[in-house]
């Protein structure tokens, strides 16, 4: 693994870190940065949102309906494994599994089907597609697993 390889990944990590950091924390601007301008997401059950715009105003909503629901707001994402697969110099792909907790404990888990690209010096991305495994009876997000 060469220098340049192992410096993207770390790049690509810190992205990982603050997209969950930033929604945990509920800085959706934040978040959306995360991605490539033209950036797109799958969540669970919906069609891909597209554009830091359009992926700000989707996740204002999913926020929204977890404070709705919960009766002392908590969201902590705990990224696990995680594989990072070049197919350029500047384009890899991901898969990382989560667990997310609330104020009920264990809410749910799922895993991340990352794009990235690489943008100035950083590594943003270019689509996400949500997974979810696993779903607490009692928890904050509803909807079957995907």
């Amino acid at each position: 693994m060469s220098p340049g390889e192992l410096l993207a990944r770390e790049r690509i990590r810190d992205t990982m870190a603050r997209y969950n950091l930033a929604g945990d924390r509920g800085d959706l601007e934040e978040l959306a940065l995360c991605f490539t301008e033209t950036g797109g997401i799958e969540l669970p059950g919906e069609g891909e949102v597209r554009g830091r715009g359009a992926i700000l105003a989707r996740l204002i909503l999913v926020a929204d309906g977890l404070r709705d629901a919960a009766e002392h707001p908590l969201l902590r994402h705990h990224l696990t494994t995680s594989r990072i697969e070049f197919r350029s110099e500047n384009e890899a792909r991901a898969r990382s599994y989560f667990l997310a907790v609330t104020e009920i404990g264990p809410d749910h888990s799922g895993h991340y089907v990352d794009h990235f690209l690489a943008v100035d010096d950083e590594w943003l991305i270019a689509h996400r597609r949500v997974r979810i495994d696993w779903r607490a009876p009692n928890g904050l997000f509803p909807g079957p697993p995907s």
